[in-house]
C-alpha cells in the first residue's frame, strides 16, 4: 500500500454504463453490476400503484421508518437519498474534513465528490500482492474522512468487519460504501445498524439488487447529528414517491427474503465464473480472489484489446484503467447466469486468441 496525493491521471467519473450506452445497448452486459432480470414483476406493480399518487409531494416518514426497522435502528438514523451517489455528494458538502483520504481501487464516486467540494484527497493505494486486503495501520493517523467499499468495487474483496472498525476513531469520520452488501450471503461483515463504531456512517443502494439505477434510491446509516448535517445540504423533497414506496417494499420480509436467496444464487454463479476463468491461467489471465461480491476482477495482457474483441463478440465489460490503483490490464466482470457464462467464456477464449495475433 502506498498513499498518493493526485486525482489527475484516472477518468473518476466513467462507469459501467458507458461500456452499453449507444452501440453496446445490444450487448450482453458484464460491464454494469446491476442483477440481470430485474427489477422483478412483484416491485414493477408497486411502484406503478404508486403513479397515481404523483400530484402530491413526496413524503418520506413511510420509507424511513421501514429502513429503520430493517436495520434496527431509530428513525432518526436513517437519511434517504436519490441514489448512493447523491450521499456521496452530501458528504463531500456538509462535512468539514481537513484530510480526507480514499481507499482504493474502489468505486470512484466518493473521491470525485469530495474533488468537487474542493476537498484534496489522499488515497491509500491496496496492491494485487496483498490482494487487496486493507490494512488499518496504513491509513494515516491524521484522516478525519476515510472512505472504503465493502465489498470493494472492483476488486470483489469483503474486508472483515474487525478490520474495518480499527479505522474508527474519535474526531474521524469512517463511511463504509456497502452497496453491494446485500448480495453478500448473510451480509458476512455488515456494519449497517452498528451503533458502537465512533464517526460510522453505511451507504446502501437498492439499485444493485433490485435494479433499480433509473429510480435512484439509496440510504445513510449514521448518528442522528450526521444525518442532520447531511439533511441540511439535501435538497426539499429529493427522493421520489415511486422511489419512496419501491423502498418501503424492498425492506419487506418478503423482499429481504428474496434478497438473501438472490444472494446465494449469486455466490453459485460467481463460482462457476471464477472457476471457467481459472481455466486461462496457463495463457495468463489471473483471478483477483477471493471474490465475494456480485463481479469479478482479472487482470491480463493486451486486456484492452481483449475487450474490443469481446464487444465484437458481442459482450461488454468493464475497463478497470478507471479506477486508482489498477492500470489497462485490469478489467471488470459482473456475474451473470451460468448460460450467459458459458457464452462469455467461449467469446472470452477467441477474444484472448485474436489478441495474441
Amino acid at each position: 500500500m502506498r498513499t498518493e496525493h493526485d486525482g489527475r491521471q484516472h477518468d473518476l467519473r466513467h462507469h459501467g454504463d458507458a461500456e452499453v450506452r449507444d452501440g453496446g445497448a445490444a450487448l450482453t452486459d458484464l460491464a454494469v453490476n446491476v442483477r440481470a432480470d430485474t427489477p422483478p414483476a412483484w416491485l414493477r406493480e408497486v411502484i406503478a400503484g404508486s403513479l397515481g399518487g404523483l400530484a402530491a409531494y413526496p413524503d418520506g416518514r413511510a420509507a424511513r421508518a421501514a429502513v429503520a426497522a430493517r436495520h434496527g435502528l431509530p428513525a432518526e438514523h436513517v437519511l434517504l437519498t436519490a441514489g448512493a451517489a447523491e450521499a456521496f455528494v452530501l458528504l463531500a458538502r456538509a462535512l468539514k474534513a481537513r484530510h480526507p483520504v480514499v481507499v482504493h481501487p474502489q468505486f470512484t464516486e466518493p473521491e470525485a465528490a469530495l474533488r468537487d467540494a474542493g476537498h484534496a484527497v489522499d488515497r491509500v493505494l491496496l496492491r494485487q500482492r496483498d490482494g487487496f486486503r486493507l490494512d488499518a495501520a496504513l491509513v494515516p493517523q491524521d484522516a478525519d474522512l476515510v472512505v472504503l467499499g465493502n465489498p470493494t468495487n472492483p476488486t470483489s474483496v469483503l474486508h472483515p468487519a474487525s478490520a474495518i472498525t480499527e479505522l474508527a476513531r474519535p474526531g474521524r469520520t469512517l463511511v463504509i460504501d456497502e452497496a453491494f452488501m446485500d448480495a453478500v450471503p448473510g451480509e458476512r461483515e455488515a456494519l449497517a445498524g452498528r451503533t458502537d463504531v465512533p464517526g460510522l456512517v453505511v451507504l446502501r443502494s437498492l439499485t444493485k439488487t433490485w435494479g433499480l439505477a433509473g429510480l435512484r434510491i439509496g440510504y445513510v446509516l449514521a448518528a442522528p447529528e450526521t444525518i442532520a448535517e447531511l439533511e441540511r445540504a439535501q435538497p426539499l423533497w429529493p427522493v421520489s414517491t415511486p422511489a419512496l414506496v419501491a423502498a418501503e417494499a424492498c425492506m419487506s420480509p418478503r423482499a429481504v427474503a428474496e434478497a438473501a436467496h438472490a444472494a446465494h444464487r449469486g455466490a453459485a454463479d460467481r463460482a462457476h465464473l471464477v472457476a471457467g476463468l481459472r481455466e486461462f491461467a496457463p495463457d495468463g489471465l489471473y483471478v483477483a480472489e477471493p471474490a465475494e461480491a456480485p463481479f469479478v476482477l482479472i487482470r491480463l495482457e493486451r486486456a484492452a484489446t481483449v475487450r474490443r474483441h469481446l464487444r465484437d463478440l458481442g459482450f461488454a465489460v468493464r475497463r478497470g484503467d478507471t479506477f486508482p490503483g489498477l492500470d489497462e490490464e485490469w478489467l471488470r466482470l459482473a456475474v451473470r447466469d451460468r448460460v450467459t457464462v458459458n457464452r462469455f467464456l467461449q467469446a472470452l477464449d477467441r477474444a484472448m486468441t485474436l489478441a495474441g495475433r
